[in-house]
């Protein structure tokens, strides 16, 4: 993806105002943290850094500036013999320059000394102050040892609403990368519905769908997999995964794989004895139901509301047949009547992030605000849910029931493609399926 990193950073440069040679940007990478005593945790570079170097080593920077005849830096760790032996080699200067297509390319140590050269004539600086505090003091300080010199910096102005802008909407490789992460996402969900049987702990389950993700080739998630039984179903990020399932019970995956950075983000709910209640079976039918209403309307042109518009309208229409809510759909929506039993949206941007960047809102110019407005090569999920936890009012025989069903659909030219449409979400399908591997 070389081509495509670099492309990435002329769009970002060409967007860069004063445009020339009158601005430049900082973007930090990630720093590895202590887990406990001298473990660290797994390093996982920030996105934006990635998305737009491709580097995926910790404590490094990259500087741009638009107009320069090296418009691409970068200041990484250098390459150390002794430490290759216990951490495995690095790119150093070298390797940031023949792997990574800078133009330049210093030790990481440097950075102090050189940097207010590379800001040297740039009015406009763009960083993110806060996001490294001390890549921010180095900044800054470039900043302030410039301010009596000619051309100094006038403004720090932070990127983040280019870079947002720029990964919103998806290229073809980006899409592939999904996909992908999608597939697998896919294979592992249907492994551990094949595998579930009542009896079982959910973290057995959950060690299904991390041995099918790896199997594949995914050696990490976009996020900690949420596997929960029962009551749990109601917990929105159940993080513990360690409850028996009885029989009876839903059981809830709502899970991702990651390839390439890319995330996938999908939600099946089943049946952990193989046949769903008659009462679980109405409320999962409901929540199918206004998500094939929420995906019927994404194409090019729609706002982004409208889709959780759609869905909500389905969902209060059924827990008025559930008796869980009486009179006017309309005015059950405008009370917020609904949000005990469906408390979160339907949809969030997804990409290198699990819950992605870009805008949901947009300024008209005049201190108005409308939703942003669908265009292609933006990808999206749709997950409408119904929960009956422990603090909802509902008839009893829906106590204890939560249904969510979330796909990654990606906004095309001539409407939408559910790039997760192969995992089954058919009730009928989904009973079939469990414990079909025992």
């Amino acid at each position: 993806m070389a081509d495509e990193f670099a492309a990435r950073r002329q769009r970002l440069m060409r967007s860069m105002r004063p445009p020339g040679g009158g601005s430049a940007a900082v973007f930090a990478a990630g720093h590895e943290a202590l887990r406990n005593g001298d473990v660290h945790y797994p390093f996982r570079q920030t996105s934006t850094f990635y998305y737009l170097t491709g580097f995926e080593e910790p404590d490094a920077v990259a500087v741009l500036r638009p107009g320069a005849d090296e418009p691409y830096t970068l200041f990484v760790r250098p390459r150390d013999p002794a430490t290759a032996i216990w951490d495995g080699p690095r790119a150093g200067v070298d390797g940031a320059i023949a792997d990574h297509g800078a133009d330049a390319a210093y030790p990481i140590e440097e950075l102090d000394a050189r940097l207010p050269r590379l800001l040297a004539g740039a009015g406009s600086v763009y960083f993110s102050i806060g996001s490294d505090e001390q890549v921010g003091e180095t900044v800054t300080g470039a900043v302030e040892r410039r301010r009596s010199a000619p051309n100094a910096v006038q403004q720090v102005t932070d990127p983040f609403p280019l870079v947002a802008a720029m990964r919103l909407r998806k290229s073809a490789q980006e899409v592939r990368l999904l996909q992908q992460a999608v597939d697998v996402t896919g294979a592992g969900i249907a492994a551990a519905i094949a595998a579930t049987r009542p009896g079982m702990h959910e973290y057995e389950v959950k060690a299904v769908l991390d041995a099918e993700y790896r199997r594949r080739g995914a050696t990490h998630d976009g996020f900690p997999a949420i596997v929960a039984s029962g009551a749990n179903c109601c917990v929105l990020h159940y993080p513990f995964a360690r409850d028996r399932i009885e029989n009876g019970d839903l059981l809830l995956i709502d899970t991702g794989a990651e390839c390439g950075y890319y995330g996938a983000d999908v939600t099946r709910t089943f049946p952990a004895s193989g046949r769903f209640t008659p009462a679980q079976r109405e409320v999962y039918q409901i929540v199918l139901d206004a998500q094939s209403a929420a995906i019927e309307t994404i194409e090019p042109g729609v706002a982004f509301d409208e889709v959780h518009g759609a869905a909500l309208r389905v969902l209060v229409a059924g827990l008025r047949s559930l008796g869980v809510l009486s009179g006017r759909s309309d005015r059950l929506i405008r009370d917020d009547a609904y949000r005990p039993y469906f408390m979160h949206g339907t949809s969030h941007w997804l990409g290198l992030d699990v819950h992605d960047v870009g805008k949901y809102r947009d300024g008209d110019g005049a201190g108005g605000v409308s939703p942003t407005v669908l265009r292609p090569g933006m990808v999206l999920t749709v997950e409408p849910g119904l929960y009956f936890g422990a603090g909802a009012r509902a008839p009893r025989r829906l106590k204890g029931i939560g249904v969510r069903i979330e796909d990654d659909v990606l906004v095309t030219r001539g409407g939408r493609r559910n790039l997760s449409a192969a995992i089954p979400s058919d009730p009928d399908e989904l009973e079939a399926m469990v414990g079909s591997a025992t």
